[in-house]
């Protein structure tokens, strides 16, 4: 495996009796886009503190960049870039003028400023609104500056905490288009946290998923799916109630592997669909189980998350 760019060897943090993160072995290799999911609560914003010098860890060890991040905090952030979910920009500023005080905060100067800057402007696609005030901006631009401004001092490591999160379609696929730009033309690790699963399943080579401050899947996007099985189908019942007698009327039917509830949805995992969704139907019926949908697809991510931790990524805890 390539050098590690983040690395935590049975890392904790706790708040009072609350163990927010516990126990976590995690390593990211240098080039890697690394999507990081869980629930509400589960931990991630933690560990993504932690990992950014914002949070100090109550034990463990953490590397960042090649460096301790409790014995060093002050090397690593001069070698990470972080893009945080709330971008904290100046309105009054223009774009230009808050992208030279980012680059003078970390010691770029003169004619090296304004090289990086039109290296950065070349990467963020911002445009003329560069010299517009800030407070103009649209959501999509205000993200694109705040990922420029993590960029000005050339990071080995960005860490992205939902950096699409409430964007338009359009918005979401030109920043999804500079971060695979940003990996691949200048190998820039990627730490992406999402609460869209299609972002993670798009962009990461490889997905943790935290959930009570345990890692409890790590793995390709493609490995992660398979684990669930082949096939899934989804149930829309007519309300909750109905949904354990279904899962129980299913138990024993050839080709399903399982059928769990949650909430009026029933999903059923089998390695044939095609071949089981017809059974599933007709027993259904005969058990007196209203079904207003039927519907046979491959997996997605979010049926991992949701084998995992009992919930859909994008629900509150």
């Amino acid at each position: 495996m390539a050098d590690a760019a983040v690395l935590t060897e049975d890392l904790r943090r706790t708040f009072g009796d609350t163990r927010a993160v516990d126990g976590v072995d995690l390593r990211v290799s240098t080039g890697e886009i690394y999507g990081f999911l869980g629930p509400n609560g589960a931990g991630k914003s933690t560990l993504v503190r932690v990992l950014c010098t914002l949070l100090r860890m109550s034990s463990g060890r953490a590397e960042v960049a090649g460096h301790d991040v409790a014995r060093h905090p002050e090397r690593v952030r001069l070698r990470i870039g972080v893009a945080l979910q709330d971008a904290a920009l100046d309105d009054k500023q223009t774009g230009r003028e808050l992208l030279r005080l980012q680059a003078r905060l970390y010691g770029v100067r003169g004619r090296d400023a304004d090289r990086r800057l039109d290296e950065v402007l070349g990467m963020v696609d911002i445009g003329s609104a560069i010299d517009r005030r800030i407070g103009t901006y649209s959501g999509g631009m205000k993200r694109r500056l705040d990922l420029a401004a993590a960029l000005i001092h050339n990071p080995d490591v960005l860490f992205l905490d939902e950096p699409t999160t409430g964007l338009d379609p359009t918005s979401r696929a030109t920043v999804w288009a500079e971060v695979r730009r940003l990996n691949r033309d200048l190998g820039m690790t990627i730490f992406l946290t999402t609460q869209y699963l299609e972002e993670a399943d798009e962009l990461a080579d490889r997905v943790g998923i935290i959930d009570h401050g345990h890692i409890v899947a790590e793995g390709t996007p493609e490995e992660l799916k398979r684990s669930v099985g082949d096939d899934v189908i989804i149930a829309r019942l007519a309300d909750e109630d109905q949904c354990r007698r279904a899962a129980a009327t299913l138990v024993g039917i050839p080709g399903v592997e399982s059928a769990d509830g949650h909430g009026a949805e029933l999903t059923v995992r089998a390695r044939d669909g095609a071949a089981v969704v017809s059974p599933v139907a007709v027993a259904l019926s005969s058990a007196g189980v209203a079904v207003r949908s039927l519907t046979l697809r491959t997996p997605s991510l979010d049926d991992v998350f949701l084998q995992l931790t009992g919930g859909h990524i994008g629900e509150e805890s």
